[in-house]
């Protein structure tokens, strides 16, 4: 019973020092890269196209649940 209780505490002391670990062992720095022009996705009206089209879906999914159609059984 003891043993598998220092099993399971090992193993939990290991997967929470995993991280801290790994990231102490990175040594290497990150550096961005310089930056020539703006972007071309900048704008450019995309948003508004997604904003119209998450409206149609919206609207259309109203309209197929409150869709009056007839409901009636197949069988009587």
């Amino acid at each position: 019973m003891k043993f598998r209780n220092l099993v399971a505490a090992t193993a939990a002391l290991s997967l929470a020092a995993s991280p801290a670990i790994a990231q102490s062992a990175v040594s290497a720095d990150r550096a961005s890269a310089p930056v020539e022009g703006e972007s071309k996705l900048n704008g450019g009206g995309s948003g508004v196209v997604l904003a119209i089209l998450a409206a149609a879906a919206v609207i259309a999914g109203i309209v197929i649940a409150v869709d009056g159609g007839d409901d009636d059984p197949v069988s009587v």
